[in-house]
């Protein structure tokens, strides 16, 4: 069973009979007991405490009031550096290069190289080269076999690339010889830069020897497979290639350039 403890107002004045109430005042010379202690500890405890919480709060406040304070004589926070002139390059950056040229000025190049290369053939004339080029174009699009010409000035620097390498001008010594060998060169290009999977022989054929005419083939492929590949692989000298070729030219027109801009 529990116990019940009952105090009267009569136990804590200490007044009435008996020995006196629980909270009656200490005699003299009594030294408090354990009960009195622990009755002490609980304010003792809340004072700590509180101080603690002040002493807490007061870092606090110093703390955010360092924060907020600004430096003496600091001035506003540096703003970004102003930008490099437009004009300027920074040292190490890549200079950048831009070549011009319209298809038909490249055409002509093509035509006039052709022409200083095979010497020993006296008549020939750029026209005759360029009508070639403009009569298979416009054969094998009028069969179906492309859907767009083939004559840009990306296609003509390729071009370019095989007449020079191919082309040998002691061993051609008649227009027939250089036809021959000229459609060559545009098979290869056609075959190799063109939209479709596959072009048919006959309007690159102009002898009755298909022999010789793959044999041509065969030597260019083997003599010029590693630039054939670079020339799409590296622009600088995709680049290189289309100022040669411009600059054998005297000269041309100035409608519808084809621009090439590059960082070198």
């Amino acid at each position: 069973m529990g116990t019940v403890l009952s105090l009267s107002p009569a136990a804590s004045s200490g007044k009435g009979g008996g020995g006196g109430g629980l909270l009656a005042d200490k005699a003299p010379g009594r030294v408090p007991g354990k009960g009195e202690s622990r009755l002490k500890r609980p304010s003792v405890l809340i004072s700590a405490l509180t101080w603690k919480r002040l002493v807490a709060a007061s870092a606090k406040k110093k703390k955010n009031t360092k924060k907020v304070t600004p430096k003496p004589g600091g001035g506003a926070p540096p703003g970004p550096p102003p930008p490099p002139p437009a004009g300027s390059r920074a040292p190490g950056s890549p200079r950048r290069v831009v070549v011009q040229a319209s298809t038909g000025e490249l055409l002509r190049c093509l035509g006039d190289f052709v022409c200083r290369r095979c010497y020993r053939l006296k008549e020939l004339s750029p026209g005759e080269l360029i009508s070639w080029f403009r009569s298979v174009d416009r054969s094998l699009l009028l069969q179906g076999w492309q859907d767009q010409g083939f004559i840009t000035p990306a296609n003509l620097v390729f071009v370019y690339l095989l007449c020079r390498e191919a082309l040998r001008g002691e061993d051609i010594g008649t227009q027939a010889e250089l036809q021959a060998a000229f459609l060559t060169c545009l098979y290869l290009a056609y075959s190799y830069m063109g939209n479709e999977i596959s072009y048919p022989l006959k309007p690159f054929l102009v002898e009755g020897d298909k022999g010789r005419f793959w044999e041509r083939c065969l030597g260019i492929i083997q003599r010029l497979s590693a630039k054939m590949l670079r020339i799409n692989a590296d622009p600088h000298y995709f680049t290189q290639l289309f100022q040669d070729l411009k600059s054998e030219g005297e000269g041309g027109d100035g409608s519808k350039h084809w621009t090439i801009s590059l960082d070198r």
